[in-house]
């Protein structure tokens, strides 16, 4: 008998709620199956099974809170060995080798043989629309294709979990499958299986789909794990998913992009090549009062909990200090101008400025490796990973998923990466690895036309980078003729750090670097 229990989703987090049990007494479990849904003040994670064998016994109802590593439930193991855990086995070694590296098709590759775990592309699902901040006029539209939002983000978990499940004998096994289950059939030319990984063969013969039913996201139209189950859960409940017809005997044909939505109507949600993106979260909705009643209490959330007791622990602990610089982004105004275009056309989604902030702050921290860092009690843990967390609002709540290795990826890679993430959280879709592990926070504030914020630091990181709208303002530039007013794109760049763990001098220089970066593009920065 093996004894599962809660695992600790974070550094900062002490207890998990029981959402949803995946498997009942009775049901074989093949180990890294999703076996629960856990919720947390950082998100609701599916929690994969630790071991394989048959669930014997569920210890924890659903909605029961428990401390980290309570016992949940009991699993009996099957026998070390068994033929029948081999396939299993290896199609949780393939998913988990696909999450680490990215779907066939990516623009981004591992370097120096460490994995790009966060490249994988979203292909046509674009968290937000096209449009970006630009005037004035403008402003309430401000990077309206940006994941991020918010002017506040909240405690992340810190501790590095690289993903394990993607190296050993399981990979080994899951090359083994991959050879006899379809290998030959995925290099047949024309054959609507091609690419699709043992994994998906697997879940498409036990729901008797066929490839041709369903439209594939991931890079080159393949088809992923998940869009075999949300083409099943789209079956179940009448709803359409990613362009898919529910029950349709037929893909559906990729739609045009749509324009870009306007922060009133669907902040952030644009349709592009078929596969649609969970809207930005809107107000939310009044109240609605019985005859009689003036007033009405409205429970809190268990995120809007957490994110409460997260603030609260953070500016009671951490000494906050700030500072803010201006940037002339004209060049890379320009450059997007130009390149978003081509980029929608080539890669699927739209080109939104944060990745070119989180590549700045990326390079940046090359130079200032002590912001790349955690506060402790017994000193500063410096981190050589350079793990970007990106803020994202749901509902009643903020999420704050790891781009993890940003700093081995391109500008499309890291557009691809927060694309994917974004749209990931709103779905309710994140992996443990996803809230794991950041080293510092951007967050998106000139999302609602924001010009200056101050955000509470993502403790025990150091620092939390905040980007403001792009706004047209007339400048005084310095010529070899003299001063002369001009108009240009500018935007602040606001730094809340801890001042525990560092000090003005230090985050001036790191913040002066970021500026640096950022006004030095220009038309030959690349992009890919």
């Amino acid at each position: 008998m093996a004894k599962v229990t809660m695992p600790q989703l974070g550094e900062s987090v002490a207890e998990g709620t029981i959402g949803k049990w995946l498997k009942k007494p009775g049901d074989h479990v093949a180990k890294y199956e999703p076996l629960l849904e856990v919720i947390t003040d950082k998100v609701n994670a599916e929690v994969p099974s630790p071991f394989e064998g048959t669930l014997t016994e569920i210890l924890v109802e659903e909605g029961a809170t428990v401390p980290n590593q309570a016992e949940i439930a009991i699993i009996e193991e099957a026998e070390a060995g068994a033929v029948a855990a081999a396939p299993t086995e290896s199609i949780a070694a393939e998913d988990a080798a696909e999450s680490a590296h990215g779907p066939a098709g990516s623009d981004e590759r591992p370097v120096d043989d460490a994995p790009a775990r966060a490249a994988a592309p979203v292909d046509g699902a674009s968290a937000a629309g096209d449009g970006s901040s630009a005037p004035v006029s403008e402003r309430t539209a401000a990077m309206a294709e940006a994941p991020a939002a918010m002017a506040q983000g909240p405690a992340v978990s810190a501790a590095q979990a690289p993903a394990a499940t993607a190296q050993g004998p399981a990979v080994s096994a899951a090359a083994s499958v991959a050879a006899t289950t379809g290998s030959s059939a995925a290099e047949a030319p024309g054959n609507p299986d091609a690419r699709m990984t043992p994994a998906v063969r697997r879940l498409l013969r036990e729901h008797a789909l066929t490839a041709a039913q369903i439209v594939g996201t991931g890079g080159g139209g393949r088809i992923t794990r998940e869009d075999v189950i949300n083409f099943v859960e789209s079956q179940r409940t009448g709803q359409p998913v990613n362009g898919q017809s529910a029950g349709a005997g037929a893909a559906a044909a990729p739609s045009a992009p749509a324009p870009s939505a306007t922060p009133s109507s669907a902040p952030g949600a644009a349709a592009a090549q078929g596969a649609t993106a969970p809207p930005v979260p809107g107000p939310a909705p009044a109240p609605d009062y019985a005859p009689g009643e003036d007033e009405q209490l409205i429970p809190w959330t268990q995120m809007r909990k957490g994110v409460a007791a997260a603030m609260v622990r953070s500016k009671t602990t951490v000494p906050h200090a700030y500072t803010t610089v201006e940037v002339d982004v004209s060049g890379l105004v320009k450059l997007r101008d130009a390149a978003k275009a081509e980029y929608q056309a080539r890669v699927g989604s739209s080109l939104s400025y944060v990745p070119f902030i989180v590549k700045a702050v990326v390079e940046a921290l090359r130079k200032h490796p002590r912001i790349n860092a955690h506060w402790t009690e017994a000193g500063l843990q410096v981190h050589r990973r350079i793990n970007v967390g990106i803020a994202v609002a749901v509902d009643d709540g903020l999420i704050v998923p790891i781009v993890h290795d940003a700093d081995r990826l391109s500008i499309s890679g890291l557009n691809q990466a927060i694309l994917d993430v974004a749209a990931r959280a709103r779905a309710n879709r994140l992996r443990l690895d996803d809230i794991q592990g950041g080293t510092i926070t951007v967050n998106n504030t000139g999302w609602f036309g924001s010009v200056a914020s101050q955000s509470i630091v993502n403790t025990p990181q150091v620092a939390i980078v905040n980007m403001e709208a792009i706004v047209k303002r007339p400048v005084v530039l310095e010529t070899p003729s003299g001063d002369v007013i001009a108009v240009r794109s500018m935007m602040n760049l606001p730094v809340a750090f801890d001042h525990r763990a560092t000090d003005g001098a230090q985050i001036g220089r790191f913040v002066a670097d970021i500026k640096a970066w950022l006004e030095s593009i220009g038309p030959d920065t690349p992009v890919y």
